[in-house]
């Protein structure tokens, strides 16, 4: 109390801060103290109330900023941190429901970079899908990333079991059994210790993500199974699980079969865009399924470093009446009309245009990048083939 009427409500809170720390940080904490009480003093002098606040902000430690709620409690955060930093240091489920903000009153971006003195309040809903991947690029404080993180590890764990649960019923009601037939608890064990899971759970999220067939596991069932059910028929099941028989194989949504496996989450590199046509890889990434990549991918030689991921996959030999993106590059010699034209050609090949970004450089030449959406390499070949006899362009190019 005393220090609050002698010095004012940010001692206060400065002492409180100082107490939290370990004795070999109390000097440290003595110092902003006294740092504080200069400032504090230099308030006096200052007849305009602007200037000692902006005397406080610039003087303010640099590696941090301090922020306050609507209800003015003080909130500790790193250089150039956001409101995403912000709502996360509150409490994690604020910052899974963050849907926007207000900065000093004012609806600001997320990603607004925050400035001692700032008063912040977290809009949320209860509708919020979650946070984003792109806000671990964004995020400055530790603590902020790892909750991030931890979201997108528990819900696509999640995703990923109930997944591998519809796999494996799936394939055990192929060979006329039910799972109750094979899911003894004793059994269930001997298969876990098989493939080195602790978890029946693990086992699911592993098979819901592709990292192992379900023709594994229920080999291993049935192996026990026929311990106790002398039946001509479980060996004969056996041998068919053990020998993959190949069959007709439904077409994928996403137009990808990955060899060996059915039902697999696949998902398409955003780093190189693969669209039927062009010769592709799988990797088996750690909770997200399979990842496609063109074979002449920038980012292949990394991946190859690790072969025990690399996976065989290929395009569905069918129809699939599927959509890509894929980001080409127009150069040309800058001129009025030349965005038009070239938009004007995309169109006439009945081609959905997904985003346009153009720059223009001192010597005038214009750089144009375009994400297309398309049904294969064909398709896009054509597409390019058109671009390039607009007048004024001299260069069409596929991004890698």
């Amino acid at each position: 109390m005393h220090r609050v009427a002698e010095y004012g409500i940010a001692a206060h809170w400065a002492y409180k801060e100082a107490n939290k720390f370990k004795k070999s940080n109390v000097v440290v904490e003595e110092d902003k103290l006294a740092w504080l009480r200069e400032t504090l003093e230099w308030q006096k002098d200052m007849q305009d109330p602007s200037e000692f606040l902006k005397t406080l902000k610039t003087e303010l430690f640099e590696d941090e900023v301090y922020v306050f709620t609507p209800k003015g409690e003080i909130k500790t955060l790193p250089r150039d941190a956001t409101p995403i930093d912000f709502a996360y240091s509150i409490h994690a489920e604020v910052g899974h429901r963050m849907i926007g903000c207000k900065i000093n009153s004012k609806m600001m971006p997320i990603v607004t970079k925050l400035k001692s003195g700032d008063i912040v309040e977290i809009i949320t809903s209860d509708t919020a899908k979650g946070p984003s991947r792109d806000w671990l690029k964004i995020v400055k404080s530790s603590s902020a990333k790892t909750k991030i993180q931890q979201w997108f590890k528990k819900t696509e764990r999640e995703t990923n079991i109930e997944k591998g649960k519809e796999i494996l019923d799936k394939e055990i009601k192929k060979i006329g059994m039910s799972h109750s037939d094979l899911f003894k608890p004793e059994w269930i064990q001997v298969a876990l210790n098989r493939y080195n899971y602790n978890t029946i759970e693990d086992m699911y999220a592993s098979i819901g993500f592709g990292a192992i067939s379900p023709n594994k596991i229920i080999t291993r069932l049935l192996e026990e199974y026929k311990k106790e059910h002398e039946e001509d028929t479980i060996e004969e099941k056996i041998k068919e699980l053990a020998t993959e028989k190949p069959r007709k194989n439904k077409a994928p949504k996403s137009g990808v079969i990955v060899k060996g496996i059915d039902n697999c989450l696949v998902k398409f590199s955003k780093c190189c865009n693969p669209v039927p046509g062009d010769d592709i890889i799988g990797y088996v990434t750690k909770g997200r399924g399979v990842s496609i990549h063109r074979k002449d991918c920038s980012n292949l030689k990394d991946l190859l470093s690790e072969e025990e991921r690399i996976i065989d996959v290929e395009w569905y030999n069918e129809t699939v009446t599927a959509e890509y993106n894929v980001d080409i590059q127009v150069l040309a010699n800058d001129r009025t009309g030349l965005l038009s034209d070239v938009v004007k050609e995309i169109t006439s090949q009945k081609i959905n245009i997904m985003g346009v970004n153009t720059r223009t450089s001192k010597d005038r030449i214009a750089t144009i990048d375009i994400t297309l959406e398309v049904q294969n390499t064909g398709q896009l070949n054509q597409v390019i083939k058109q671009i390039r006899k607009v007048d004024s362009v001299y260069e069409v190019t596929r991004k890698k």
